[in-house]
């Protein structure tokens, strides 16, 4: 199965979906899931937005191009955009951390009184935000710690199989 099916199969099973819309034409999306390998057995929708309209109203049109930025937003069950990630053309996206900030959202939905500190992946020690907390977060996260889960074989194939 090609990654990204994998990435969203995975992503379903947290209980969200995809969108993809771009300013390419219907025609150039069918296309491109013919021919791209990486697209093999694409299962989410892929909206055509030649005009730029959605991507305007997302604030990620590039005026200047006609094109849309790579960006990706996460919106919690309450319509609320929690998580706004651009980027300009020629950078991609990074399945295992489309994953990763996913499940950090969901934890953090179910979990009000919790926050998730950065680079946190299920299972690792989460915050309790508050007064008691702030300028101590070394002291319940150490920078070891971190450095350790980002070095890590398991934090580079976080999740994909």
């Amino acid at each position: 199965m090609a990654a990204v099916a994998a990435g969203y199969d995975k992503i379903k099973e947290l209980g969200a979906d995809v969108l993809a819309i771009s300013t390419d034409t219907k025609f150039s999306h069918q296309a491109f899931v013919k021919t791209e390998p990486l697209m093999k057995d694409v299962k989410f929708l892929l909206g055509s937005d030649p005009t730029g309209s959605v991507c305007k109203a997302y604030d990620a049109y590039m005026e200047e191009v006609g094109l849309a930025r790579r960006a990706m937003y996460i919106i919690n069950p309450d319509g609320i955009v929690v998580s706004l990630v651009a980027s300009e053309p020629p950078v991609g996206k990074s399945i295992p951390e489309i994953l990763r900030q996913l499940e950090a959202w969901k934890y953090v939905y179910e979990h009000p009184d919790e926050a998730c500190p950065a680079n946190w992946v299920p299972g690792k020690k989460t915050l309790k935000p508050g007064p008691d907390i702030a300028g101590k977060v070394g002291a319940v996260i150490s920078l070891d710690e971190i450095l350790k889960d980002i070095t890590s074989e398991n934090y580079k194939d976080y999740k994909m199989g």
